[in-house]
């Protein structure tokens, strides 16, 4: 019960890698205030979660409705102290087939959803301390073929990163990254449930498979934990090899 009564905001709680997560919490005595734009799902995490879950539905690039999550998550919990986002996209083109609203699209939301989400839980943060972990992509690093768009915004994620952990440092307020490589979720069913992009995918990986969503558990339940309570501003890549290839 590592996470026993810690209240938890989990941007993207209905998502492949989200799901997973949200019941590593759980299963770890967390508090949930779980929030998505898929109330569907929204609805069973409550049914599965019960009392220790607080749902709320809304848009990841809203700063109203984060801020409204964050309120609500007070008044029926506390002061957030863990903030997990896993809100993202997967954009394959190169270039010349970008349009400039697609490369917009693309960091509004893996770049400026993590911020909005930070920004909504730092004044809880700012008086207690906290752990913050948000999910990257080996392409932030590492130059990947059509990976231009995911590329600029986790790159710029993984910056963001190292910068705000300075800066929060002293406030006892932690940030971490999980780079992760390409992960068997709903998201990338585009990939996956093609053959022959599936092999090459497997392929990119030096340990031959894809991730699957139990594997970025483990990670993430470090970051925010007190085991990692001197780690602050570091990316951990969680992909098979592929940062080392």
């Amino acid at each position: 019960m590592k996470f026993k009564d810690k209240n938890v905001l989990i941007v993207g709680s209905t998502g492949g890698i989200g799901k997973k997560v949200t019941e590593m919490f759980h299963n770890e005595g967390a508090n949930l205030i779980l929030f998505s734009r898929n109330t569907d799902l929204l609805s069973e995490q409550k049914k599965k979660y019960g009392e220790r879950a607080l749902i709320v539905s809304g848009d990841a690039l809203s700063e109203e409705d984060l801020t409204n999550a964050v309120g609500l998550g007070n008044q029926q919990f506390g002061e957030i102290s863990i903030l997990f986002h896993a809100v993202g996209s997967i954009v394959l083109k190169p270039t010349n087939n970008l349009t400039p609203d697609i490369f917009r699209q693309t960091l509004e939301l893996n770049l400026v959803s993590p911020f909005i989400s930070i920004k909504a839980v730092l004044p809880d943060m700012l008086k207690n301390g906290g752990s913050i972990v948000v999910t990257s992509s080996v392409a932030g690093s590492k130059g990947l073929t059509n990976h231009e768009a995911i590329a600029a915004a986790k790159g710029g994620l993984e910056s963001f990163v190292k910068s705000f952990a300075i800066t929060y440092a002293k406030k006892n307020i932690r940030i971490n990254a999980v780079a992760l490589g390409l992960v068997d979720t709903p998201l990338a069913s585009f990939l996956t449930q093609n053959k022959m992009s599936l092999k090459a995918s497997e392929n990119m990986h030096p340990m031959g498979r894809i991730g699957q969503p139990g594997d970025v558990v483990g990670a993430v339940s470090f970051l925010a934990s007190d085991e990692a309570e001197w780690i602050t501003g570091s990316v951990l890549s969680v992909d098979g090899g592929m940062a080392a290839g």
